[in-house]
């Protein structure tokens, strides 16, 4: 699957709801086609912008060897030392500092991508100048689990989209042992990933760009019965990936995100059954007697095509089904306004 760079870039920004800062790069004026040099642009520019605004920092606590006393004594320290003999003593005491993990994980996904094989050389010279402006930060080993211990608030908030485009590019990146550099994964060969991208960019843009339906996820109740609770909780959640309801219409999105759309059964094409049978799921299963407009309920598999596009429309009882793609290769315009026909 091929699909321009700067498709993907408008993707991540409805996905990350940060539209208001999709002019940090003008995809449209850049040249760029390979997905590491997007994401270096994309950090080079967001950092060089938080440098403008001021980089954030806070009070973190070090410790020193002194004479005296200054700040809060360790006397274990001191005394596992043998500093007290000198009349010193190990201290800790708290300075304003920027070595903090915000600036860590950005300052080491940087000098990351400097070693990445493939990096234009324009954009290493960029991330080099970057990396000199920085103040003193150390660098750590990146974890998935260091996104989770930010937390940002008003005051430094600007944090947010360089630091997605951070994790972004740590899960694609990994280690050359032959030449010790590092090396940029196929971004569109990560199917659960590039899932998890098109369900909330359908979602956001939705958000966004229409107001005639509310719109968000929706957990659905099994219409089962059972003898007791231990078997009712043993039934598997049942979660829409978009929900869109207004006073009279609801609509189901459940998207996809393979690299072929069908299976193939007896050499010809069908559509996936699970995938089917899942959506079916959702509709029956949110009829409510106290909502007329759930009986009448529309379902849409949507996936993502850039050659052959296809739409195959169904009725079940009052229910519409419609099975098709859309578009990424295409230009922005046309995505959108066959996003926006989808509701009409």
């Amino acid at each position: 699957m091929s699909i321009p760079i700067q498709n993907i870039y408008y993707l991540l920004c409805y996905a990350w709801n940060k539209l208001d800062e999709s002019d940090i790069v003008d995809v449209r004026a850049i040249s760029i086609t390979e997905f590491v040099d997007l994401f270096a642009k994309i950090l080079a520019n967001s950092t060089s912008r938080l440098l403008k605004q001021g980089l954030d920092r806070y009070y973190v606590e070090h410790e020193y060897v002194v004479n005296g006393i200054k700040g809060k004594l360790d006397l274990t320290a001191s005394v596992k030392r043998n500093l007290l003999l000198s009349n010193r003593t190990a201290c800790l005491y708290d300075e304003f500092d920027y070595d903090i993990l915000h600036n860590q994980i950005l300052k080491t996904t940087i000098f990351k991508l400097i070693r990445t094989n493939g990096l234009n050389s324009e954009l290493r010279d960029e991330l080099h100048r970057i990396l000199i402006k920085l103040p003193p930060i150390s660098e750590i080993s990146v974890r998935q689990s260091n996104f989770k211990q930010i937390r940002l608030h008003r005051n430094n908030y600007n944090y947010d989209f360089p630091l997605k485009v951070c994790q972004i590019i740590n899960e694609n990146l990994f280690i050359d042992e032959s030449s010790g550099q590092y090396k940029f994964k196929d971004f569109l060969r990560e199917e659960k990933a590039m899932a998890r991208l098109f369900e909330a960019f359908v979602r956001n843009f939705y958000k966004i760009e229409q107001s005639e339906f509310k719109v968000g996820r929706e957990d659905i109740n099994w219409k089962f019965e059972a003898n007791n609770e231990m078997s009712m909780s043993m039934l598997p959640i049942m979660s829409t990936d978009i929900s869109l309801q207004s006073p009279t219409r609801k609509i189901i999105i459940d998207t996809k995100f393979y690299k072929e759309a069908f299976k193939a059964r007896f050499d010809k094409d069908k559509i996936n059954s699970n995938n089917l049978y899942q959506l079916f799921s959702y509709l029956i299963n949110q009829e409510s007697e106290m909502d007329a407009k759930t009986h009448s309920c529309e379902g849409i598999l949507l996936y993502p095509a850039v050659e052959k596009g296809f739409d195959y429309c169904y009725k079940f009882k009052n229910h519409k089904v419609r099975v098709m793609s859309l578009n990424l290769n295409q230009e922005w315009y046309d995505i959108r306004k066959d996003l926006l026909q989808i509701l009409t």
